[in-house]
């Protein structure tokens, strides 16, 4: 009997030291992504990254409640270095599709700097239709539309971003 209660609490131990270490886990990106990368967790940039993505987000965000911390690094998209917009989509919603980070209509998502998102042929970040997105400490540069690009939805929160060199002469949008 005794053998038994041992194993039991054992086995619940085991359980529940699995279920924590899977709730405390982020995802950590970094490096070459070349097809849209959705995350479902909270996630955080561990190295920088280069984006091969031709026509659709790098990073889209697939469910609420969800946090990407960009800790001070890179995501570098395909757009000219120079114009941010040759070679790319000639419509403004099929360049509005090739963003760096894309919310997807989630809800209570947060993207928080430091850090750069820079030569995206659509905007570097596409708030689409989402609510209640914080983005904050982000520097985002050189990307064919917005900077920050924020498409219907309500009570975002941003602040304390830069935006540089954004937009072009055929989709002039700028900043945020």
């Amino acid at each position: 009997m005794i053998r038994m209660k041992r194993v039991r609490w054992f086995a619940a131990f085991l359980g529940a030291l699995f279920v924590c270490a899977g709730s405390a886990h982020a995802a950590d990106i970094g490096g070459t992504i070349s097809t849209t990368l959705t995350i479902t967790e909270d996630s955080q940039l561990v190295d920088d990254v280069t984006c091969n993505v031709v026509g659709l987000p790098c990073i889209a965000i697939g469910v609420p409640h969800v946090t990407l911390e960009l800790n001070g690094f890179t995501m570098t998209g395909q757009a000219n270095p120079q114009t941010a917009c040759d070679g790319g989509p000639t419509t403004f919603v099929a360049a509005a599709l090739e963003s760096g980070i894309d919310s997807q209509g989630q809800t209570d998502v947060a993207i928080h700097g430091p850090g750069l998102i820079q030569r995206f042929r659509g905007p570097g970040i596409f708030l689409n239709r989402s609510s209640s997105v914080r983005v904050t400490g982000v520097t985002v540069s050189t990307n064919c539309l917005s900077g920050i690009l924020v498409r219907g939805g309500s009570d975002n929160d941003i602040k304390d971003n830069t935006s540089v060199r954004n937009g072009n002469g055929t989709f002039p949008c700028g900043g945020i």
